[in-house]
């Protein structure tokens, strides 16, 4: 016998595959711990046909499919509805793919999108390409003028995207007088005009976009809930059944599927978030008041400070104003100066998104605030607070001021 015979003899019963395939042990069931156990599934087994076929995913009562739903996505599913105060929850593998989930499950070609016009980019975008290819108009409107909602809202308006605060200029909108326009308008239109509330910045922390009038409430877990800097996820959350069902059916079509180690980790960073968000609303507000007394500042953009566009609706409905600040460098400040101060930074790293441990730094050119009311001569810079200490993060500042300055 061959070498080569005898080794394809033995491997099989060496391995013995189908009987560590269908090993019969089973762990006991009480096991309980701090962290949610991580379910990982493709193919979910049943126990029989009258099961495959009975089975119904769509209350979290069973298991079907991975992509459907497993305990850990169920689970961090539920602790989102909470956080946010809400009833039902659906995952999505970014923020972004949560905004596109909402228009995607909520328009039709006719309707007509209403989106402000200090919305995060890539939710313009959106709209811009993709929703105007399938014959979906969309209009901006000025966030801090109910009236010019008002005027922009017409018969094919389906839905309106609202933030609080703005991406990257910060404005905070009176969004009770918003949503409440949105509802007048609806009364006796057969299908009515949506509130959906971008609440990343708010995380479910500085407020309830329910109880300022929102019908649907999307996040990108990527920032506050992760707190990792190391995750992508979004969700959506309503309080309506009805509505619930059209985004959970259109998630299901489209296979908007999260994993279980992602889930994991945004689940694993929940119970810390309210203490995270203190923490780097604190160390931003300090940073930011430092920061406006500054020589070649002009402005500093932030809810909490006294002048910055709606603050004094942010006192009236905020308990938080998370870990942004927007700084605006004089006009006589040359262009490059402002790149300079940029890559002078050391613990505030270049990169986007924000709500990590790390504190970052992205620089707006003018020309990107096209669409906004936007005076200045410069970009704005836009700064996120991390984990690190308040006096480290002056002194980064101080250090790179003093290189723009030279």
């Amino acid at each position: 016998m061959s070498d080569l015979q005898a080794t394809a003899i033995l491997v099989p019963a060496l391995l013995q595959p189908t009987a560590l395939i269908h090993h019969p042990y089973r762990p006991p069931a009480d096991f309980d711990a701090p962290a949610p156990g991580v379910h990982k599934a493709s193919t979910v087994f049943f126990p029989s046909v009258a099961a495959l076929r009975s089975r119904d995913w769509k209350d979290k009562s069973a298991y079907t499919y991975g992509l459907h739903g497993t305990p850990t996505t169920f689970t961090l599913e539920e602790r989102i509805a909470s956080l946010e105060g809400g009833a039902h929850c659906v995952l999505a593998p970014s923020g972004l793919a949560a905004i596109a989930l909402v228009d995607l499950a909520l328009l039709r070609a006719g309707d007509e999108l209403l989106i402000p016009h200090n919305a995060y980019g890539p939710n313009k975008s959106l709209a811009q390409v993709e929703l105007a290819g399938w014959g979906i108009q969309t209009r901006y409107y000025d966030p801090m003028d109910p009236a010019d909602l008002a005027a922009k809202i017409g018969p094919a308006t389906r839905l309106v995207w609202f933030e609080a605060a703005g991406s990257i200029t910060l404005e905070f909108p009176d969004l009770p007088a918003l949503t409440a326009i949105c509802r007048q308008a609806s009364e006796g239109r057969a299908r009515p005009i949506l509130s959906v509330l971008d609440n990343t910045w708010g995380a479910g922390v500085a407020f309830s976009g329910f109880e300022l009038g929102a019908d649907v409430v999307m996040q990108a877990l990527t920032k506050y809930p992760s707190g990792g800097g190391d995750v992508l996820m979004g969700s959506v959350v309503t309080r309506d059944p009805a509505l619930h069902r059209e985004l959970l059916l259109t998630h299901m079509r489209l296979g908007l599927g999260v994993s279980g180690n992602d889930a994991e980790l945004v689940l694993r960073g929940l119970p810390s978030l309210a203490l995270r968000y203190a923490a780097q609303d604190a160390a931003a507000r300090e940073l930011a008041g430092w920061m406006q007394a500054q020589p070649g500042i002009k402005r500093v953009l932030h809810p909490a400070l006294p002048g910055s566009p709606g603050h004094e609706t942010w006192l009236r409905d905020a308990r938080g104003a998370a870990c942004l600040f927007t700084v605006v460098f004089d006009d006589a400040v040359l262009p490059e100066q402002v790149v300079a101060f940029c890559d002078a930074l050391r613990l505030f790293r270049l990169g986007y998104s924000w709500a990590g441990p790390v504190s970052l730094c992205v620089p707006y050119e003018r020309a990107e605030m096209r669409g906004r009311d936007w005076p200045h001569v410069h970009g704005p810079v836009r700064l996120a607070v991390g984990l690190e200490a308040v006096a480290d993060l002056r002194a980064d500042l101080a250090q790179a001021l003093r290189v723009l300055r030279a």
